[in-house]
This record gives structure tokens, C-alpha cells and sequence, in this order.
């Protein structure tokens, strides 16, 4: 499939001085970027829904603290003053 894809001038220079001091071709490079960009996208966003889940399921299991108690804990740790 082929994509066309317009840069800016500032993004154009940027790929142009990151490729050119070795020979790379430009666009290789650019779909290399784009597609570690993507798989670490889809890397976070995994990650954030097992994290959710994870919360859900400790929920569930009657693992959790109060907002006091986690307030508490990152006024300790951040060395933040008590609430007035």
C-alpha cells in the first residue's frame, strides 16, 4: 500500500539530516519511525488497560484504601502540608 504523507519543512529538514550522514534511504526511515511510534502507542495503551483492570479486579477483591489513606500516603511521600 502507498501512503503519501506531507511534512512540514521544519519535520522535513529534521528526517533529511537524520538520514543523509549515512546513506539511509528517507523513506525507510520515515516508516521505521512511524511504526516504532505506533507499536509503542499500542504498547502504552495495553499497558494502561491492565492497569485499569488490574485496579478493577483488586477492587473486586476488596483490595483498596480510602482517599484519606492515599492522600495521606502522598502527602508523606511528596512532602506535601496537611490539608487547612
Amino acid at each position: 500500500m502507498t501512503i503519501v504523507v506531507t511534512l512540514s519543512p521544519e519535520l522535513e529538514k529534521l528526517l533529511q539530516e537524520k538520514t543523509a550522514p549515512q546513506g539511509q534511504d528517507i523513506s525507510l526511515v520515515a516508516s521505521e519511525l512511524l511504526a516504532n511510534a505506533l507499536m509503542q502507542e499500542m504498547q502504552e495503551s495495553e499497558e494502561a488497560i491492565q492497569g485499569i483492570q488490574q485496579g478493577l479486579d483488586d477492587f473486586e477483591a476488596g483490595k483498596y484504601r480510602s482517599f484519606q489513606e492515599f492522600a495521606e500516603e502522598q502527602r508523606h511521600k511528596y512532602n506535601l502540608p496537611a490539608d487547612p
